[in-house]
């Protein structure tokens, strides 16, 4: 990843993996319970595209975190929400899904940057994972942005 940080690895009983249509269910609940406002459309596309994650208990095969990613240009992958059960936060469950989805992006040669908007509370969760921090317009929000591959951070937005 860019800056040198050190790959999130997920925590030992966890897998990530590429969400199946048979995870949607499961996504739209973790999403929704988070609280975050994600269009189910945006959620199938995601999914159909190989560019949704879920964070599954290795046990039970219960989804306990997901990743909805997605390409708003062909260089640049956005995320555009992540969200871990409540019960499961704190494990580094939404920073092992948001390194295997910058990993996954390094691996695209077509991919030059990895972008995330989101709440100012999480500056140091992205800063941790490598973005590049600044703010967004908004007073509360901030823009996030991890050069892969032969891109650079100057790479539009």
């Amino acid at each position: 990843m860019s800056g040198g940080s050190p790959p999130a690895e997920p925590p030992d009983d966890i897998a990530i993996e590429t969400a199946s249509a048979n995870d949607r269910l499961d996504v739209l609940r973790v999403l929704d319970a988070a609280m975050l406002e994600t269009d189910p459309g945006v959620v199938d596309a995601a999914i159909d595209a190989g560019d949704a994650l879920v964070a599954r208990f290795d046990r039970t095969n219960a989804v306990a975190g997901a990743l909805i990613a997605t390409r708003p240009e062909p260089d640049r992958v956005h995320v555009d929400a992540v969200a871990v059960r409540r019960a499961r936060r704190g494990r580094g469950i939404g920073s092992a899904l948001v390194a295997a989805a910058v990993r996954r992006a390094e691996r695209d040669a077509a991919v030059s940057v990895v972008t995330a908007a989101f709440d100012a509370d999480l500056r140091a969760f992205y800063a941790d994972l490598g973005f590049a921090v600044r703010p967004d317009g908004d007073a509360d929000r901030l823009w996030g942005r991890a050069a892969v591959g032969g891109g650079s951070e100057e790479t539009s937005s």
